[in-house]
């Protein structure tokens, strides 16, 4: 999968808007689809996607999914940002 698996699934608006709202602790499926203003079938596509980034998490209770996010990951996107951008300051310091 990869840092690239990972960029593609961010760059959907709507999936960017998902994670922030799990910033706030685990949501069901139904839940975020109150969220926004397309079908539950396209929130359960994004979540897929979400999902095969490894950007979220699901666990089922009872007869619910909830999800969450997946931290590591985005450390691991944050480090990466930041080493790059690291970079970027030592190239104008010369």
């Amino acid at each position: 999968m990869g840092l690239q698996h990972t960029l593609r699934a961010l760059a959907d608006p709507i999936r960017r808007d998902i994670l922030n709202l799990l910033k706030n602790g685990k949501m069901s499926a139904g839940d975020i689809s109150d969220h926004f203003p397309v079908t539950s079938a396209s929130i359960s596509r994004h979540l897929s996607v979400l999902k095969e980034a490894d950007l979220i998490r699901d666990n089922r209770e009872g007869k619910f999914i909830f999800y969450e996010l997946n931290t590591s990951v985005l450390e691991e996107i944050m480090l990466w940002i930041t080493e790059l951008k690291g970079d970027l300051d030592d190239d104008k310091k010369e």
